[in-house]
């Protein structure tokens, strides 16, 4: 049952269009991973350690191997091979999901999957990652403001995400997952918005006051 669980889901990325991205693909494996441990009444975070020791005990000490396993030009009978070796004292849940994987060619996702899976990991735990990109860095007090809204509207703990464009229109641009804030709530964010375009203003007035008293003197 668990197994079919992850052929189904594995099916489903798999008729994914060229176009989708990676992300999503992986997304979709991440969640299927997940399912099965559901199934399977098997610890998430566990199994989630067991993938993380591929990368910092198995790949780290042999890195060929990873390059193996994105590699087309290795059969996939030659990689299950491999991971039976590999495999030996994980959880069946984990190994299942590796030669599922493994069927399905996608074993160049193996990093991207992780990354889907932590995110996924972070949700369940109450944690939301939320990227902000803003026209200027925030301060300690208006990152507060927008932490607290922000709880309000994702239901959880907001794990956020920082870049700064000058460019940014508005002054600040809010994204949960894949989810771009629309204009009725960027008005519940307008108060934040407003301290940041204060701040601004009092910054280059400050400016050309000094500028002044410099010009005065």
């Amino acid at each position: 049952m668990q197994e079919n669980r992850i052929e189904q889901d594995a099916a489903f990325a798999a008729e994914f269009n060229a176009d989708v991205s990676r992300e999503k693909i992986a997304e979709v494996y991440a969640e299927a991973l997940a399912g099965a441990c559901d199934a399977k009444h098997a610890d998430f975070d566990a199994v989630l350690s067991e993938y993380s020791s591929l990368f910092s005990d198995v790949f780290a000490a042999w890195p060929k191997l990873e390059v193996i396993f994105s590699s087309a030009m290795v059969a996939a009978g030659e990689k299950s091979r491999i991971l039976e070796e590999l495999l030996g004292s994980s959880s069946e849940t984990f190994r299942n999901f590796l030669k599922t994987v493994n069927r399905r060619g996608r074993l160049d996702l193996l990093r991207d999957i992780y990354r889907q899976c932590v995110l996924l990991s972070q949700k369940r735990h109450g944690h939301v990652t939320v990227q902000i990109t803003t026209a200027a860095p925030l301060d300690d007090a208006t990152r507060e403001s927008l932490v607290a809204k922000l709880r309000e509207l994702v239901h959880g703990e907001p794990d956020i995400q920082t870049r700064v464009d000058p460019e940014t229109i508005g002054g600040i641009i809010v994204r949960v997952g894949d989810t771009l804030l629309d204009a009725s709530i960027a008005t519940q964010l307008k108060n934040v918005r407003q301290q940041m375009i204060d701040r601004s203003a009092h910054e280059i007035q400050s400016r050309r006051n000094s500028f002044s008293n410099t010009e005065g003197n």
